[in-house]
């Protein structure tokens, strides 16, 4: 080819060899890809993200977090804390997925160099979405049992129940002047969870599953069942579904909080919950479990957020749902506290023991000491029923997170931050969005069939934990897969977002989409107190790091370096995409390092009416830009996207001098 003129160095050209895969075999009419959809309505959105936000850690941590951490003083770090990391984080997630309206991979268009956050998220939403689902498999077993005139757990003397069962009707019955001891029985509902519902004496542990429990797996098939056909056609049919997944939990909860506080005894556990302890703010680690709460609670970092605000119209009021979302998050955790409690306060007061003895988090307050309760309750299979719907209605969307029970005792548990039924929606569509957005002209036509595929091979992947030993790989999985790797995908993920991208031209972005750019509030967040409030939340994580613990099992070596493995590989993702890129790039090192950081050619609002400013001359829709990239680089000339990169920058520089005189 003749060498580049004067001319093709100084006008933009807008090239036709540009062409997409699916447009390779001469049809020219398939060049565009398939549309992949908008909400229906202006509430499936918010709905949506109140529902994955708003769920189990609501209702089984967020209480006795509270009550052990100073009571109602707790609440002076959350609120803190919800508003130097919580918001700011949640706003920055919901603005990058509406302004580009793409998944959680191919929105790293932003900089191709750390695509590997991206690939970073989705492994660990495939790790979470394994077990998630089998926490819906328990609630679900528990939802068939409660269809009875009398709850299995209600009473011993079935065939899994040992001597040290003691039913809490003899307690009842019994003299009240004669006390028993009960430090050394076991509840019948704690062994119809443990010795009926997981069969775990037919495991010696990790290394010794043993037999697939076939009521859990065909508990597990019909929660996978459920993902699947929610979200068949996408956010047309999931965003219906959340009409009810969203709104009927808070049904349930106001006749549970009702009920509760009309029992006697309820005062004695609100009491408990809410007593402000104020001297427990001079200690670090209660602020700690604050910024903990509120990071997992909220469900940054998943790409469930970004995922769904990708499928929002481009001027969609986003700033107005972060502070309803996130407000009605916090409003939501409280008052679940005063349902909970309130019934711990009653059972406390019926067994003669002290609430704390009774008050417990994670999987022992769902599936041992609330259905206990329930027992002690006229019409118990119906209150059953409703709790553990509740759950379920929780549980399908929303998401999971782990820390210790008690204080000083390693044995972290299942905590969902929302609904566990849109939370597992939020979870295959961010996985499914993701994979769909990067072969769109593959897999977008064929998305109901890859949906069924990703599903099917993560159903497979879940039988170990139907097993007897499955409890095992559950809290394995749990205490991993979304910990360190998560945090250090979310404190990434801001670094480049004000750093390598720019605040200036991040704000600039939000203004195209809500006509006014993010405050000092926002600014001061994302560039200084997010970012650190993260990092020493990761080195607190480090530094009081303990091995996994289920009950006085003690995990085996090799399965805490598997652990740790499965953490350590979503951040190893990181470096690895940026090999990539650069390996991709031509030039010095430090050339291609530049190249892989600035934005991609196809970056920018996805419809051309909502391009304007320094999008308007984008090349939108381009969707293999690499054989035109390649091809102008090795005989001469610039391409045109390298062209507007320059003008945009120009652009930039000017409007930023503008500013500041």
């Amino acid at each position: 080819l003749p060498s580049p003129t004067p001319w093709s160095l100084t006008q933009p050209v807008t090239p036709d060899l540009l062409v997409s895969p699916s447009s390779q075999d001469g049809d020219l009419g398939s060049e565009c890809p398939e549309d992949r959809g908008t909400w229906t309505g202006r509430l499936d959105f918010l709905l949506s993200c109140i529902g994955y936000c708003v769920g189990l850690g609501n209702v089984w941590r967020f209480p006795y977090r509270a009550y052990t951490n100073g009571g109602g003083a707790f609440l002076v770090p959350y609120f803190i804390m919800l508003a130097i990391c919580g918001i700011p984080i949640f706003f920055m997630e919901l603005s990058l997925g509406q302004f580009s309206s793409l998944g959680p991979l191919a929105v790293w268009k932003i900089s191709p160099l750390f695509k590997g956050i991206g690939m970073g998220t989705i492994l660990i939403v495939s790790l979470v979405a394994i077990y998630y689902n089998m926490i819906i498999a328990y609630v679900l077993f528990y939802l068939f049992a409660s269809l009875t005139s009398d709850l299995p757990w209600q009473h011993c003397g079935n065939w899994w129940n040992t001597e040290l069962c003691l039913d809490h009707h003899i307690i009842r019955a019994g003299n009240s002047s004669l006390p028993i001891n009960i430090s050394n029985t076991v509840s019948p509902s704690e062994e119809y969870w443990s010795r009926y519902v997981l069969h775990i004496q037919g495991s010696s542990g990790i290394g010794d599953p043993g037999r697939i429990r076939w009521n859990l797996c065909l508990c597990l098939l019909l929660s996978w069942t459920i993902v699947y056909l929610c979200i068949l056609k996408g956010v047309k049919s999931s965003g219906k579904v959340v009409y009810f997944t969203a709104t009927f939990p808070y049904l349930i909860l106001v006749m549970l909080l009702i009920r509760g506080v009309t029992l006697e005894g309820a005062w004695k556990g609100i009491q408990f919950y809410l007593t402000p302890q104020f001297d427990h703010l001079l200690s670090s680690k209660v602020w700690i479990e604050a910024a903990l709460q509120i990071f997992y609670s909220l469900g940054v970092g998943f790409g469930g957020l970004l995922t769904f605000a990708s499928y929002n119209t481009f001027h969609q009021n986003i700033y107005r749902d972060t502070f309803i979302v996130t407000l009605g998050n916090a409003i939501t955790s409280i008052l679940a506290g005063f349902a909970i409690f309130s019934v711990l306060g009653y059972m406390s007061q019926e067994l003669g023991v002290p609430v704390n003895q009774v008050a417990k988090a994670g999987p022992g307050l769902a599936f041992v000491v609330y259905p206990q309760a329930m027992t002690m309750l006229p019409l118990s299979p119906f209150w059953s029923f409703l709790f553990f719907f509740m759950l379920l209605t929780l549980g399908l969307d929303s998401q999971v997170r782990t820390e210790p029970t008690e204080p000083g005792v390693h044995s972290r548990q299942p905590e969902g931050s929302g609904d566990p039924l849109l939370l597992q929606f939020a979870f295959m569509e961010t996985i499914v969005t993701a994979v769909t957005d990067e072969f769109p002209y593959y897999l977008r036509p064929k998305k109901a069939s890859f949906s069924a595929v990703i599903c099917i091979a993560l159903f497979l992947m879940g039988l170990i934990l139907t097993t007897e030993g499955g409890m095992y790989w559950l809290v394995l999985l749990d205490d991993y897969s979304a910990g360190f790797g998560l945090m250090v995908v979310v404190i990434t993920t801001c670094l480049v977002v004000t750093r390598v991208y720019g605040m200036k031209r991040f704000c600039r972005d939000i203004h195209m989409m809500l006509g006014f750019k993010p405050g000092p509030y926002f600014r001061a967040c994302w560039m200084v107190l997010s970012p650190a409030t993260m990092m020493a939340l990761l080195v607190y994580n480090i530094v009081k790091y303990q091995p996994s613990e289920y009950g006085n099992y003690q995990f085996p070596t090799w399965a805490e370096a598997l652990g740790i493995l499965m953490g350590v590989l979503s951040c190893l993702m990181i470096p690895m995409g940026m090999v990539v890129a650069v390996l991709q790039e031509e030039g010095t090192l430090w050339e291609r390092v530049q190249q892989a950081s600035r934005p991609a050619m196809g970056w920018g609002p996805a419809l051309e009416e909502n391009r304007s400013g320094a999008y308007v001359a984008s090349l939108a829709g381009s969707q293999s830009p690499k054989p035109l990239m390649v091809h102008m680089r090795k005989y001469g000339g610039i391409t045109s996207y390298e062209n507007t990169a320059i003008e945009v920058d120009r652009e930039m520089e000017e409007e930023d001098e503008e500013e500041s005189m």
